[in-house]
C-alpha cells in the first residue's frame, strides 16, 4: 500500500477485531502511527498490535470504555502524549443488543447510545482540539447500512447510528475548515459475531446484494486510508455507503430465526 499517512497518528475505536481491526492494519500499512482502543478484548488488541508491529509500523493498546466523556477525552490525552499528536480518528466501536424491539431495556438502550454516539460526540470534540494544535486531521464515523434500509430487531443499534450520521453533518460544518468529518457505512459484514447469530449469515446476505456476496472487514480499508489521507480534503460531512449496492434496493433477509440470545451478554 502507499504510505499517504506516513507521520501521522490515527487513533482507531474497538480495534480488537473486526473492522477496527482491519481499519487499524490499514491505516497502519498506509504510514500511520495507530492507537488500539478496546474495552476488554486485551488480546484482540495485541494481536492488532502486534500485526502492525511486525510489518514494521508503530502501534500501542489502550484500554478505554469510550462511552464515557471523561476516559475518552483522557485517551485522547494520553494517545498524543505518547505519539506527539493526532491527525485521524476513526469512530468504529459500536454495541449492537440486537433483538425485538418491545424487549429493549433502559440498560440496553444506555450502552448502545452510549458507545455509538454519545462517547464519539465527545471524543470528536477532544480530538479535534488536539488535531488542530498541528494543523488539523481527519475524523472518520463508522456507521452502518441499517439507517438507509430499516431493519426489524435493530432498534437501538439504528437509532443511534441515524445520530452518528447527523452528528456527522453538524461537527463538518462546525469543525471546518482544518478538521475533516465523513462517513463510512459497511454493508452486512462477514465476522464471528454475525455467523454465531446465523451460520447461513454470508450466503443469505450474498443472495439480497446486487455485488453478490456479504462484506469482509478489508473492504473498509482503501475507503479509510482515501478519507484519513490528503487525497480527500475537500470532502468533508459526506456518507460513502460500501454495500456492495445493496441499499439501492435495500432488500433485507429475514432476521426471524437469528439467534440473537446471546447478544447482550456480550464483554
Amino acid at each position: 500500500m502507499e504510505k499517504t499517512l506516513t507521520g501521522k497518528v490515527a487513533l482507531v475505536t474497538g480495534s480488537s477485531k473486526s473492522i477496527g481491526q482491519a481499519i487499524a492494519v490499514g491505516l497502519a500499512e498506509a504510514g500511520a502511527a495507530v492507537a488500539v482502543i478496546y474495552k476488554t478484548d486485551t488480546t484482540g488488541a495485541e494481536q492488532t498490535c502486534k500485526t502492525i508491529t511486525d510489518a514494521g509500523g508503530n502501534a500501542k493498546p489502550f484500554p478505554t470504555d469510550i462511552g464515557s466523556k471523561v476516559e475518552f477525552e483522557r485517551t485522547v490525552d494520553e494517545v498524543c502524549d505518547h505519539f506527539g499528536r493526532l491527525d485521524i480518528l476513526v469512530n468504529n466501536a459500536a454495541r449492537t443488543r440486537f433483538g425485538p424491539i418491545h424487549e429493549v431495556t433502559e440498560r440496553d438502550f444506555d450502552d448502545v447510545v452510549n458507545t455509538i454516539l454519545r462517547g464519539p460526540f465527545f471524543g470528536s470534540i477532544a480530538s479535534a482540539k488536539r488535531m488542530n494544535e498541528t494543523g488539523g486531521g481527519s475524523i472518520i464515523n463508522i456507521s452502518s447500512i441499517a439507517v438507509r434500509g430499516i431493519m426489524f430487531y435493530h432498534g437501538a443499534y439504528t437509532v443511534a447510528k441515524g445520530g452518528l450520521e447527523s452528528m456527522t453533518q453538524q461537527m463538518a460544518l462546525e469543525l471546518a475548515p482544518h478538521v475533516r468529518v465523513n462517513v463510512i457505512a459497511p454493508h452486512a459484514t462477514s465476522n464471528d459475531r454475525n455467523r454465531a447469530y446465523d451460520a447461513s449469515f454470508d450466503d443469505r446476505w450474498a443472495a439480497v446484494t446486487p455485488a453478490g456476496r456479504v462484506g469482509y472487514p478489508k473492504d473498509y480499508i482503501g475507503p479509510a486510508v482515501f478519507l484519513a489521507s490528503d487525497a480527500a480534503a475537500m470532502v468533508t460531512g459526506q456518507s460513502i455507503y460500501v454495500d456492495g449496492g445493496w441499499s439501492l434496493q435495500g432488500h433485507a433477509p429475514e432476521q426471524g430465526d437469528f439467534d440473537y440470545s446471546a447478544d447482550r451478554e456480550r464483554g
